[in-house]
């Protein structure tokens, strides 16, 4: 697994631990603490994926693909809500880790990166 992929990780923790900050200093509603703290974790954990996946952990791999396309979505539902308890500066930081996300997407899906994680023992 690319270098460049626990980059985008790492600095997907660091925006989320420093929008936890901006919410200490705001006084954030519990919304913004319970997405930001689940973002901070999560990041932790995709960072240890990318260790096992190079590693050659197939399941590593495919849960940082699957999660590096789906969630974005689920942020786009974030951002558009207009009601969803977050405000502007969180949406922005959300979007901010959905552009991580979605280059994270575009790393792990490349033919030849998907080839290092084939699914071995299947004839053809």
């Amino acid at each position: 697994m690319d270098n460049k992929v626990r980059n985008l990780f790492v600095a997907m923790l660091v925006v989320s631990v420093a929008a936890l900050g901006v919410a200490a200093v705001l006084g954030a509603e519990w919304p913004v603490w319970v997405r930001g703290g689940a973002v901070a974790a999560a990041s932790v954990w995709l960072i240890s994926l990318t260790g096992q996946a190079r590693r050659g952990s197939r399941a590593a791999y495919l849960r940082i693909r699957w999660i590096s396309m789906i969630a974005p979505l689920g942020i786009v539902l974030i951002i558009v809500a207009p009601d969803s308890g977050f405000p502007v500066w969180m949406k922005a930081e959300q979007g901010v880790v959905g552009l991580l996300l979605i280059a994270v997407a575009v790393l792990v899906n490349r033919p030849a990166v998907r080839q290092a994680y084939a699914k071995r023992g299947k004839l053809g």
